[in-house]
């Protein structure tokens, strides 16, 4: 898949395209059925393929920093996930003042009839774009007929009665229902870094830990989570590679044992229930994905180790079981 940054730096011309277009933050089960759609109309007619996103998130233009949304996972991850959806071509839109200063039909012209010589635009029902966010699905189609692209709009997609949203997956993750931002992505919520050294309490606990250093912007609550663990980038330091391995994961700040101050980022530390002990040393510098399956408790402190130590007995064989109903599934 090719990645090209911005719609100023792709090539004028071309065979046409059929355009997935938004922000697909998380890559959920609706941005899924848009990108989908894009690739079957796509093939269809001989066209390439796009998926246009955009970077930063358009919210952060506009929003305090305080407000601005946490991304669900790192740019290079949505990238990831448009390849093994197809696309052909991913346009990463940098999203300044400038770009947002477009009308809609400028950006129209501009980005999807000059530059990409679109003739299929797949956005979702609630699509905005345009300046001040005065285009809508409405006004697309009608530049559509004069620019000679159709637009194909999308019905929302829910699981249950929660309808799949980027909010709605934050929000969760926010409370720490991992589950049902799992439900919404349509695969579990992960965690992606690198196992960087930490105290080394968890050994001289009993419960040696990788502590992760996470490229995610967005963190679930503090607490204890059931999670697989997979490698990533073609390291091997793993017993079965390729295979998951059961995790038990805590996110927080250690509160047994230390004072967190205000604005510190939660620390991600997973015990691997491995069949074999795994040193620490091996994994320093390794690179891992987290699958969060589910909840098992929030954060509390101890009054001392050994409490502490028999809660995390029975942490692990609450993973055990969440981990063993998730392969079944």
């Amino acid at each position: 898949m090719e990645v090209v940054n911005g719609h100023a730096l792709l090539k004028r011309g071309g065979p046409g395209a059929a355009v997935a277009l938004g922000v697909f933050d998380g890559v959920h089960c609706g941005h899924q059925r848009l990108l989908t759609c894009a690739k079957e109309l796509a093939t269809a007619s001989g066209y390439c393929c796009v998926a246009y996103t955009f970077d930063p998130h358009p919210a952060t233009l506009f929003a305090p920093p305080e407000a601005a949304p946490l991304l669900i996972e790192p740019l290079a991850t949505r990238l990831e996930r448009f390849a093994s959806l197809g696309v052909n071509l991913a346009v990463v839109e940098p999203f300044s003042r400038d770009f947002a200063g477009l009308d809609a039909a400028q950006y129209a012209r501009q980005a999807l009839a000059d530059r990409l010589v679109t003739r299929h635009v797949v956005v979702g029902e609630g699509f905005v774009f345009g300046r001040g966010g005065t285009g809508n699905v409405r006004v697309l189609a009608e530049l559509g007929s004069e620019l000679g692209f159709a637009v194909h709009p999308q019905a929302l997609v829910h699981s249950g009665d929660q309808m799949a949203s980027s909010t709605k997956i934050r929000a969760a993750v926010n409370g720490g229902r991992v589950e049902l931002a799992g439900e919404l992505l349509g695969r579990p919520f992960a965690l992606f870094g690198e196992v960087v050294r930490g105290a080394r309490r968890g050994r001289t606990l009993g419960f040696p830990t990788a502590n992760l250093s996470c490229d995610n912007e967005l963190l679930p609550s503090a607490g204890v989570y059931a999670v697989v663990a997979y490698e990533r980038d073609g390291h091997t330091c793993l017993t079965t590679r390729g295979v998951g391995i059961d995790a038990v994961v805590s996110v927080g700040y250690n509160p047994t044992f230390e004072d967190s101050a205000p604005g510190v980022r939660p620390k991600v530390e997973a015990h691997l229930l491995s069949d074999h002990e795994i040193g620490s040393d091996v994994l320093y510098g390794n690179f891992f994905r987290l699958d969060f399956i589910g909840h098992i408790r929030e954060e509390r402190r101890f009054s001392d180790a050994a409490g502490l130590q028999q809660q995390i007995g029975e942490d692990i064989a609450k993973a055990r079981d969440l981990c063993a109903a998730y392969q079944r599934a």
